[in-house]
């Protein structure tokens, strides 16, 4: 047994708010591995996805086995950075559910990023060409409607980013 706890790493804040980037960043320490949302639902649903409705019933597949594989991860001493969104109540309380099948520390970081930024940076995102999912700035509104910030009554351990007001 390692003598630090695993930790798992979760994520909130909105499409664009750069919670990919942070993701990569944190999964940059040994010993630990990144799973990223859109890369598994890119590859197993991209075909099937083209409503919020869509999304939810294949995020809710992946959830499925994500859950335990997560927890097994976590089990064997391997902290995981989960880049799936933590932007709702149902999100953090399947997050809370793995947590719970593990003795592992965790830490919520959650990006505020105001929605001018996050537009930009998906406008930016969408001209690369290199994100799975396009997202038009009206989803990006749809999307945004679902998203509930974290209280400190939910028991996370929360790290907050705010946004650089000079990028």
């Amino acid at each position: 047994m390692s003598p630090t706890l695993p930790t798992l790493h979760l994520v909130c804040g909105k499409i664009a708010s750069g919670k990919s980037t942070l993701t990569a960043q944190l999964g940059s320490v040994n010993g630990t591995v990144v799973i990223a949302e859109d890369d598994w639902l890119n590859v197993l649903y991209s075909g099937e996805m083209s409503s919020i409705s869509d999304y939810g019933r294949c995020m809710s597949k992946l959830r499925e086995i994500i859950g335990p594989h997560v927890a097994s991860l976590l089990n064997a001493d391997v902290s995981v950075v989960l880049d799936f969104q933590a932007n709702t109540l149902e999100s953090r309380n399947w997050m809370r559910r793995i947590l719970e099948q593990t003795n592992a520390a965790h830490e919520l970081h959650v990006l505020d990023v105001p929605d001018e930024v996050c537009i930009a940076r998906l406008h930016a995102r969408n001209a690369q060409g290199d994100h799975p999912f396009a997202v038009s700035e009206e989803q990006f509104r749809q999307f945004s409607n679902y998203f509930v910030a974290p209280s400190t009554e939910e028991g996370f351990n929360i790290v907050l980013h705010q946004a650089d007001p000079h990028p």
